[in-house]
């Protein structure tokens, strides 16, 4: 989560939460993030991010500059908008009923602040992925995943019944009150999980100490991941890696491929004009917005 500089609005209207749901899909493309769950406020938003790749600082980097620098553009402002780096709290995947938790506390975030009044259902607020739960598959974003959060309540079908269900669930939840012992931990911790959490999280840690080799080669950094991006697209082209830097710096297979890694990475131009040796990143950042408005 994270909050406006020194508590400010980060949404001004409804357009600036659309383009902020658009910034996160475009984040989760390039760092292939999966969304459980999320929440917008007035000053503040709640993820529940899967990563399956470590690509959690690279891409919430890329995020929120992007959102910030689209927002000002927006509104016609300068300088920071968000309070400082976000909060992330760590949660144990091998008992996903934690995942529940962090979900359940999202979705509920309205109810708990007071935007919406006790006799109204949660699906009134409609900044939250809780009115996607409830809608048809496709007509989802691409990038929420619902199943784990749908099968910890004990949905195995994601079809009208089950969405039903998970309204009552969710309904039920909201009259009842929440877990203040649960909310605490997420409001106050870093993590949260079973009690040899913190054991296995060390464990995980000492062992890529110990085989920094192995920890490698599980890993794809947004260079690795750009410099293979790059091979494959030659490849189709019928060039070799050697031959890039012999290509001139406009050459349309440059451009392409900057656009290719600008939707797929968090690189910024100027990495990606490096990498392609494609000269100054102004001259490419030229070249691709004159290629877009053609």
């Amino acid at each position: 989560m994270n909050r406006g500089d020194r508590r400010e609005n980060i949404f001004l209207n409804d357009e600036d939460r659309e383009h902020f749901l658009k910034t996160l899909g475009q984040a989760c493309e390039k760092s292939h993030w999966q969304v459980h769950a999320y929440c917008l406020m007035s000053n503040h938003f709640h993820l529940v991010v899967e990563t399956p790749e470590p690509t959690l600082v690279a891409g919430m980097k890329w995020f929120l500059g992007t959102y910030t620098q689209r927002f000002n553009a927006r509104h016609q402002m300068r300088g920071h908008l968000f309070s400082g780096r976000y909060k992330a709290l760590m949660v144990d995947e091998r008992d996903h009923s934690y995942l529940r938790t962090v979900c359940d506390y999202t979705h509920l975030n309205p109810a708990r602040a007071g935007l919406i009044a006790a006799q109204q259902s949660l699906e009134s607020y409609p900044w939250s992925s809780y009115i996607d739960y409830l809608n048809q598959p496709m007509k989802r974003p691409v990038w929420l995943r619902t199943d784990r959060l749908l099968g910890e309540h004990g949905i195995l079908s994601d079809d009208a019944a089950g969405r039903r269900e998970f309204s009552r669930r969710m309904e039920l939840r909201q009259l009842e009150g929440e877990d203040t012992n649960a909310h605490k931990k997420i409001r106050r911790g870093w993590k949260l999980g079973a009690e040899d959490f913190l054991d296995r999280l060390q464990d995980l840690l000492q062992g890529a100490t110990r085989d920094r080799h192995e920890a490698t080669q599980v890993r794809e950094s947004m260079q690795i991941k750009a410099q293979r991006i790059i091979e494959e697209e030659l490849s189709k082209e019928g060039l070799s890696r050697e031959e890039l830097p012999l290509l001139r710096k406009g050459a349309a297979v440059k451009i392409q491929l900057a656009r290719k890694l600008r939707q797929s990475t968090t690189l910024t131009l100027k990495e990606v004009s490096q990498l392609l040796h494609a000269g100054n990143w102004r001259s490419l950042a030229n070249a691709l917005s004159k290629n877009m408005s053609k």
